[in-house]
This record gives C-alpha cells, sequence and structure tokens, in this order.
C-alpha cells in the first residue's frame, strides 16, 4: 500500500510525533495515565476560552456521534422540546437521533446551501413557547458551509434556551469564544481540528446546565453527568477508555500550542481553502457553496462535466498521493476535498497540479 495524504474532514493526516505516541501501552488505572485525561480536559477548556468554574469537559469512548447522542440523551427530559436547525446530513442525524430516543422535537430544514434566517428561528421560538433546547451544526461537512454562531447564540440567550452546538469540523480549526457565546453543550471529537486519530469525543459543558442532568439518561454508556462525575474525581474513565488514541491526542494538543494555537492553525487551514477554491476554478471545477459562507475545513466541488469519472479521477489522484472524499449531495453530482490535518500550501499545490494533469488527458483522449 502507497504512503498518501488524507485530503479529508477527519481523519486527518497526522504528524509522525502523534503517531508515535501510540506505541506505548498505558493501564487506564494509572496515576500517569489518568493525568494525561486531566491534562487533556484542562486544555480543551483553554481551546474553548472557558473558565473551569464555569465549565467542564467530558471525554467519552466513540465517534462524534456518541457524544452527540450522549448529550441529546442526558440533557433533554420528557418535559422538555428541541429545536434543531439542519442544512445537511449532521443535521439530519441529529433528527434520526432524536427519533430514536423519543424526545420531542421539531425541525427547521433549509437547502444545503443556505443558512437560517435570525427572523425566522425568532418566529419559531415565539409561536412555540414548548421548546427548551436549540441543537445546530456549526460547519456541516456535508457541504462545508459554516453556520452562523455567534447568531444563534444570541438567539439562544435572547430566548433563555439551552444551546448545543455539534462543532465537530471546527473546534480547534475555527476560533470559538464558549464561555462569551455562553454555548452549554459543545461536542467534538479527537480526530478533527486538533489533528488527532479517532476513537473518542468530547463535550465541553457549562457545569450550570450539566448538574440538572442527573437522572436524565436513558442509558448507561451514554449518560453524560455520571460519565463526568467519575472523570472529574480523579480522571479515571467509568469503562475501558482508548488509551493509545488519548496519548496522542494528548501530543496533537501540544502541538496545536506549539503552532501557535487555534488561530495560526484557522490561518493555515485559511490559505489552504483559499488556495483551492481558486486554482481548482481555474481548472473548471465551481465549488458548491458560496464564498462568505464557505468554511475552511472541507470544500465541496461540483463535477465539470455530466461524464465526469469520479472513481477514474479518485483513484488517479490517489495514486499519486492524495485522497479526496466523495460528495453527500442528493440533487447534484459533487466530491469534496478538505484541507484539515497535517495539510500545507505546497500540498494544495501539488494536488491541484495533479488534478490539472488528470483533466489534460482526459481532455486528449
Amino acid at each position: 500500500m502507497k504512503n498518501y495524504k488524507l485530503l479529508t474532514p477527519g481523519p486527518p493526516t497526522t504528524t509522525k510525533t502523534v503517531k508515535e505516541e501510540m506505541l506505548f501501552d498505558w493501564c487506564t488505572w494509572d496515576d500517569e495515565y489518568k493525568a494525561i485525561t486531566q491534562k487533556i480536559r484542562f486544555e480543551l477548556l483553554g481551546i474553548a476560552k472557558a473558565s473551569p468554574e464555569v465549565y467542564t469537559t467530558v471525554l467519552i469512548q466513540g465517534s462524534g456521534s456518541f457524544g452527540v447522542e450522549s448529550v441529546l440523551n442526558s440533557t433533554i427530559s420528557e418535559k422538555d422540546k428541541l429545536l434543531i436547525i439542519s442544512n445537511g446530513a449532521y443535521g439530519v442525524r441529529i433528527m434520526k437521533m432524536a427519533k430514536y430516543m423519543g424526545i420531542n422535537y421539531v425541525c427547521h430544514n433549509l437547502q444545503y446551501d443556505k443558512v437560517f434566517e435570525i427572523d425566522d428561528i425568532k418566529d419559531i421560538l415565539d409561536k412555540d413557547i414548548e421548546i427548551t433546547h436549540l441543537a445546530m451544526v456549526h460547519s456541516e461537512t456535508t457541504t462545508g458551509i459554516l453556520n452562523p454562531l455567534g447568531e444563534i447564540a444570541r438567539i439562544s440567550k435572547d430566548y433563555g434556551k439551552i444551546l448545543i452546538i455539534d462543532a465537530m469540523s471546527s473546534f480547534g480549526g475555527i476560533p470559538i469564544d464558549v464561555q462569551h457565546l455562553e454555548i452549554d453543550y459543545l461536542v467534538s471529537s479527537s480526530n478533527k481540528c486538533i489533528q488527532g486519530v479517532p476513537g473518542f469525543c468530547f463535550v465541553i459543558a457549562k457545569i450550570e446546565s450539566l448538574l440538572k442532568c442527573c437522572g436524565n439518561s436513558k442509558s448507561l454508556c451514554l449518560d453524560l453527568y455520571d460519565q463526568w462525575e467519575s472523570m472529574d474525581k480523579d480522571g479515571k474513565w467509568r469503562f475501558t477508555s482508548p488509551t493509545h488514541v488519548v496519548a496522542a491526542f494528548s501530543k496533537a494538543i501540544d502541538e496545536l500550542i506549539a503552532e501557535g494555537g487555534v488561530e495560526s492553525r484557522n490561518n493555515r487551514y485559511k490559505k489552504n481553502s483559499y488556495l483551492l477554491r481558486t486554482k481548482l476554478k481555474e481548472i473548471g471545477f465551481d465549488a458548491y457553496i458560496k464564498e462568505e459562507l464557505q468554511s475552511p475545513i472541507i470544500t465541496t466541488f461540483l463535477f465539470p462535466c455530466e461524464n465526469f469519472d469520479f472513481s477514474n479521477f479518485y483513484n488517479y489522484v490517489k495514486e499519486r498521493g492524495y485522497v479526496l472524499y466523495p460528495g453527500k449531495l442528493a440533487e447534484v453530482n459533487s466530491f469534496r476535498i478538505g484541507n484539515i490535518g497535517e495539510i500545507y500550501e505546497e500540498d494544495i499545490e501539488k494536488v491541484c497540479t495533479i488534478i490539472e494533469s488528470y483533466m489534460r488527458g482526459k481532455k486528449h483522449e
């Protein structure tokens, strides 16, 4: 198997030093390992700009979806009602979770290339006073659209609602002042912008909100309150934790800080994204999302022609060192290119040259 770089929204391409952290075997009960867990919890609050007196971090085994489902399961009681704002597949997934759990919910559905209007959300909240919680995906990996987090946070505060943010593809790569925005629950995972490997997710939770969740959960494994109560004592996970992944993530945080923090990483991602969109536009690929709504995480590109063979294109690029991502849209043919992880401008230059070479070859067939 050839070595290649991942131009995906996660798992990302990781550094050699992050990978090397997984060569050591840890005991889950060992104090040194528990200290790593506590280090991660504290440092994530720093990345979130959240005070440990007001917020806490809960780590949960599993992918990011486990974290989102844990929050829904643990925080929304039978007397509550959830408003889901959805403009992508991951908003739809939140709806599916709510349906499975029997949560009382309504959804404000948008086209996948549109963001919500403030007046529309206010109108929903004015008409439906039973709504107690709001949930939204910040950076929708489906398309690469970036939803207006500040606006929904203000609405949530003004109306006194509990705010749940799926920040899977944004936290660590886009600055988010969790405490200033008064987000109640923010969910992300180890294998996204902090550039670790898959295996666990985490919730940045407002302590005041979390304290009210005791006894709400209908699931043992996804009980956010119990996980926090156990972990907060000395760093011990309730059940077996992904030890190698945890150690690697701790190293990934160190490398984020060394890079200059979220702001510096965000600048790198933005440069990658702008260069990618600009060069592929010149080659003949149009982006699906308008530039002003585009996140710097992943970009959706439309097929350049009707008979475009994505499988052939994908393999051509992969054989030359880069893995792309298939599209997730039903109405148009598309593919996606991510630029998080250990991806720099020279990588974007190289992959664009490879794509240009492919398109030139197709013209001469």
